[in-house]
């Protein structure tokens, strides 16, 4: 594979004058305590007025330590760090910076959160009216600002997040992965509200984000890895780097993983192939002679009676980069074999039931007529729009909550779901909590291993399988509360499947975790269900979903579809037309001013329509574009995506009158 690219970071290609820094670093260094690793080591950047810088990294790569020292929340231990000429810590009522973990009392209405942000900014009683007034309008708030923080979606709260940092009218945006755990639909609203933000005042952003596809929408990105930028570039000119293309090879969903082993060792691929990596309902193999590729990826497939049901060439994605420099650098986490003692029986019963599912809270019905049978051996996608009833659903499912009316069936169980012989057969890792932050990595894992039962002369294998496979081996002994998110969803993940259950509930199990880790994570979930545990999964990042048996789609607490990944997306009217253009944002708002709104959504680097009649909407659509001054580089006909099929179904049901949150 290619060599990196120099770690400095080129200037944005923009016209005459000189772009302004307003961030500049120079050899940062930071570590904690005694550890003797730098969390931040040698870092040096320069970022520019009215961009939209992304800083991607895998976990633990110090992008919070970085923005900790960029908000002037925190001094560095060496190094240079100027923030509008200043140091940060002189210039923080000028920055906004969004956390991770903490920025809202839920407590506390939409506009009682707003005006404490102002008191802390010391903004005036009349610039609050006049910019609360704007915020909570841009950001499509006005009309709930009297509801609790408490009891908005997910991306509702991540809105008011954003309001509270505008409210004093910053000059820089930090934004600490602010979509994790956000649906697909308020993502896209969300980097809408940037890059408005970006034009109409003049702000600089930097974000951090675990979805790549955002990424794509940033001006440039900087790639971190242990502490130090890696690859510093425009996402078109990073992702050309690795100077290969994408062979897009579909095969039956369960042969994807034994085929990408088949072709990362097979000898006759190695002088053209760089890189293969399983990507939802595909694999992705990077490779700079694609026709040569295609014609040996035929013939190694057919000896192994695996029948390619389509094959495609495209650019490769940032995800795609980003995987493959990860790779570079570290490799693949090998976890070694599952440590099982007790031999699980296959079975075609139903492991998880619902019929007739309803749930009331006051006189709010946020769960409607919900039907489900989840059989052993199956891996079902329960998707949905932040507040749509999925964790309330799986909280009846398990047995955490009573349901208003209705029956499910656990494990062969109808009546006492949370008796202890239920409970020893199941797994659950929460969306919010599954670990306890004051205690060692090592305490939590003992702790489950009690609470599960393990015998003690299992826990060690046990213990040391969740170390291993969440790339911790040698740190038992760390503190959980300082593990970076994507680390603490790898142990949470392993405490809730060692005891070897025969039924797992994941709730989001996979946010905020790197693109590499989540592709571990879906191995062990594939390999588990092959062995014939039943595992229900909620996630927002639909390509994994392509990996589940079923799917159910829920929108205001009702199921309003379930099928197979391939018959939900066949049954989605009209065609999808993929865009590559100029002026990407421009482009989407010109055409959802044209066109149904939910026709029209970002894809990356590229734009979605959906046509009913794409042989006479094409043309129409191409001139909109090039009157308004974008220019339309290519454009072709493709499948519906399962994220296509998610912004579908949500904005449908908006449509017949269904209370969707409007985030």
């Amino acid at each position: 594979m290619n060599a990196f690219l120099s770690a400095q970071c080129p200037m944005p290609h923009v016209p005459c004058p000189m772009p302004h820094t307003v961030i500049s670093v120079r050899d940062l260094r930071h570590f904690y305590g005694k550890q003797t690793d730098e969390a931040v080591a040698g870092l040096n950047l320069d970022i520019y007025q009215g961009e939209i810088f992304g800083l991607i990294g895998p976990d633990g790569a110090g992008k919070t330590t970085t923005f900790q020292i960029l908000s002037g929340v925190m001094p560095q231990k060496s190094g240079i760090v100027e923030v509008l000429n200043s140091q940060a810590r002189d210039v923080r009522l000028q920055l906004g910076y969004l956390t991770q973990r903490f920025s809202l009392y839920q407590d506390m209405s939409i506009l009682e959160n707003l005006r404490y942000a102002a008191g802390l900014h010391e903004v005036s009683d009349a610039a609050f009216k006049t910019r609360s007034k704007h915020y909570l309008e841009l950001l499509d708030l006005a009309q709930f600002q009297e509801r609790l923080a408490g009891r908005l979606s997910g991306g509702m709260k991540q809105k008011l997040a954003l309001c509270c940092v505008l409210i004093h009218q910053p000059k820089i945006l930090l934004l600490d992965e602010p979509t994790t755990g956000v649906d697909p639909v308020s993502r896209r609203e969300f980097w809408d509200i940037l890059a408005q933000l970006a034009v109409t005042e003049n702000i600089t952003t930097v974000v951090a984000t675990p979805y790549l596809d955002e990424a794509e929408r940033c001006s440039r990105i900087a790639l971190m890895y242990e502490g130090k930028i890696q690859q510093c570039d425009t996402p078109a000119n990073v992702k050309a780097s690795l100077g290969v293309q994408r062979l897009e090879v579909y095969l039956a969903i369960a042969q994807l993983d034994q085929a990408a082993d088949i072709l990362k060792n097979n000898v006759d691929l190695r002088d053209t192939v760089s890189d293969v990596q399983r990507f939802g309902d595909r694999l992705d193999v990077l490779t700079a002679q694609p026709q040569e590729t295609t014609k040996r990826i035929k013939n190694i497939l057919k000896q192994q009676q695996m029948e390619i049901e389509n094959l495609a060439v495209d650019s490769p994605t940032l995800e795609n980069t980003f995987v493959a420099r990860l790779r570079e650098l570290k490799g693949d986490n090998v976890a070694g074999n599952y440590p099982r003692f007790f031999p699980l029986e296959k079975s075609t019963a139903t492991a998880i039931g619902a019929e007739n599912l309803n749930k009331i809270f006051g006189n709010f019905r946020a769960v409607k007529d919900i039907n489900l049978d989840i059989k052993y051996g199956e891996v079902f996608g329960l998707l949905g729009a932040n507040g749509a009833g999925k964790t309330t659903t799986i909280k009846m499912l398990c047995g955490l909550l009573s349901a208003s009316s209705g029956i499910v069936s656990l494990v062969g169980e109808t009546g006492q779901l949370r008796s202890a012989k239920v409970r020893q057969q199941l797994g659950y890792m929460s969306q919010k909590f599954t670990l306890y932050d004051d205690l060692t990595i090592g305490q939590n894992l003992e702790f489950y291993c009690g609470v599960y039962g393990i015998p003690r002369r299992h826990r060690r294998v046990k213990k040391n399988w969740v170390l291993q496979m969440s790339d911790l081996e040698g740190q038992e002994d760390r503190l959980t509360a300082d593990l970076p998110g994507g680390w603490k969803q790898r142990v949470a993940f392993g405490a809730a499947v060692m005891h070897e259950p025969k039924v797992v509930f994941l709730d989001e199990p996979t946010s905020g975790v790197d693109p590499l880790a989540r592709r571990e994570f879906w191995r062990w979930i594939n390999q588990f269900a092959s062995e014939g545990m039943a595992v229900l999964v909620t996630t927002h990042y639909l390509e994994e979903a392509e990996q589940c048996h079923r799917l159910g789609f829920m929108v205001a607490g009702e199921l309003v579809a379930q099928g197979t990944p391939r018959q939900v997306k066949q049954e989605q009217p009209g065609q999808l037309v993929e865009w590559e253009c100029t002026h990407l944002q421009q482009a989407s708002d010109l055409l959802k001013e044209r066109l149904d709104r939910r026709r029209v959504s970002i894809f990356g680097s590229r734009l979605h329509t959906i046509l009913d009649n794409p042989q006479a909407e094409i043309p129409i659509v191409e001139n909109w574009l090039k009157e308004n001054g974008i220019k339309v580089q290519s454009h072709r006909e493709i499948e519906f995506s399962l994220e296509d099929v998610f912004i579908n179904v949500v904005e449908q049901a908006r449509q017949r009158g269904l209370d969707v949150p409007k985030d």
